[in-house]
């Protein structure tokens, strides 16, 4: 049998298509091994939203091509498709686009037969339907991405997205159903809908995002749904409403904000305001108990003043998030933005992404500390440190110290402080 490897960079979408890649593979005689084992193949499957993540698969494959010179190199994913010529100046033996992923297998074969460099990258159409293999678990994880949308038409400033992954598209809810009944028989019991586009499924179907977390509200088996980043102008009412009455639903809201000064939110593209991105933070706020909200901003944006971005820091810090995942502007080629003028000085981006770092930090550790003597359910993990460690339904991260295997069980947990990176509690007296 012939053993494959992968290194996966980006987002949880890639590492769900590392898994359609592995189930693929399987289905041809591949078994998947760790990447610091021996293997026939080694799969690079890239990320291109940065040119840093560019440069990281470039490095990919050139280390994988340094330390297994007699193994098949594969480059994959996101990189390729958006920069086919540039992918094909790498040492990789096989380089496909992820539009092509099926075909590997058979590139497989015919290197293995012919050992000849293969090429093959085809651009996305906006007739192509949703296409994606059937995955049954996630390989260590408690809880399973399922990746039901792909594709963007939002075109932000930014962002080499839309090239890189099409336009959006849908999974059929049967196919989502099939899936998470596989999920569910391996023992899953959290499932993370995830997207390059979350918030647009169904719209090229006729059905909504509710649709997709009915499915798995109805699910035997399946006791948490969690929803990946979501484009704030797309929550609608209509969707709170329903989401609210579903009572496996995690109240967890990752909405991109990017920018909380009006006139960069306009350059970047993006459709709301800073007031109505408030608007929808208190309405989530006020329908939803125990609600978490984390978020997205870019710092140093072209053209971002000190008068904009103090701006940007106000309104973050209003918002009070529970956490905020901050990135200096990195220029993409290929985007509008990396032509605009008054490109900010990348001292200048590190600094303003240290001080925003400076506001919010103080605020993650308030609610953290806002939780002591509550008692909450915690989905445990693996291992860590000593210490097991899970998360709450609206992802407060939870660490306990217990002899006990406790991966894979939802526990109820007092919490009883915190360690500065997650709150820290103890398995209830009706547990033990």
């Amino acid at each position: 049998m012939k053993k494959v490897a992968f290194v996966t960079l980006g987002c949880k979408v890639n590492q769900y298509e590392t898994n359609e890649l592995s189930a693929l593979l399987a289905e041809y005689g591949y078994g998947t091994v760790g990447v610091n084992e021996d293997a026939d193949v080694y799969v690079v499957n890239s990320c291109c939203v940065t040119g840093e993540s560019g440069r990281k698969s470039r490095q990919a494959v050139r280390r994988l091509r340094a330390a297994h010179p007699g193994a098949v190199i594969v480059l994959t994913g996101c990189f390729p498709q958006a920069f086919p010529e540039e992918a094909a100046l790498n040492e990789a033996d096989i380089i496909i686009g992820n539009r092509t992923n099926r075909k590997l297998p058979a590139l497989l074969d015919c290197f293995f037969s012919k050992q000849e460099q293969r090429t093959l990258i085809l651009p996305h159409r906006r007739e192509d339907p949703y296409d994606g293999v059937p995955i049954r678990d996630m390989r260590a994880h408690t809880r399973a991405f399922v990746k039901i949308q792909d594709g963007c038409n939002r075109y932000c400033t930014y962002c080499i997205i839309p090239k890189s992954r099409g336009f959006s598209r849908s999974r059929s809810p049967e196919d989502i159903r099939l899936e998470l009944s596989s999920l569910s028989k391996n023992g899953y019991r959290e499932i993370v809908f995830v997207g390059i586009n979350l918030s647009a499924y169904g719209r090229d179907i006729g059905l909504t995002l509710a649709d997709a977390v009915r499915i798995a509200q109805e699910k035997p088996g399946i006791e948490r749904v969690r929803l990946g980043s979501l484009e704030p102008d797309h929550i609608t009412d209509d969707l709170i409403e329903t989401l609210a009455g579903m009572d496996k639903f995690c109240p967890q809201f990752h909405l991109s904000l990017q920018s909380g000064c009006d006139k960069t939110l306009k350059r970047m593209n993006r459709h709301y305001t800073a007031q109505e991105f408030a608007a929808l933070t208190a309405k989530l706020r006020d329908v939803f108990e125990d609600v978490s909200l984390t978020t997205d901003v870019i710092v140093g944006f072209p053209g971002e003043t000190e008068e904009d971005f103090a701006k940007s820091c106000d309104f973050v810090k209003e918002q009070r998030f529970m956490k905020v995942h901050i990135f200096p502007y990195s220029a993409r080629e290929g985007t509008p933005a990396a032509g605009y003028p008054d490109q900010i000085p990348q001292e200048i981006k590190a600094a303003r992404a240290s001080h925003l770092q400076a506001i919010c930090e103080p605020i993650r550790m308030e609610c953290l500390r806002a939780l002591t003597g509550s008692v909450r359910e915690v989905l445990f993990e693996t291992p860590k440190g000593g210490r097991q460690r899970g998360y709450t339904k609206n992802y407060t991260p939870v660490s306990v110290k217990s002899d006990e295997a406790l991966c894979g069980r939802i526990l109820p947990v007092l919490i009883t402080g915190t360690d500065g990176q997650q709150c820290t509690g103890e398995l209830t007296a009706d547990t033990l």
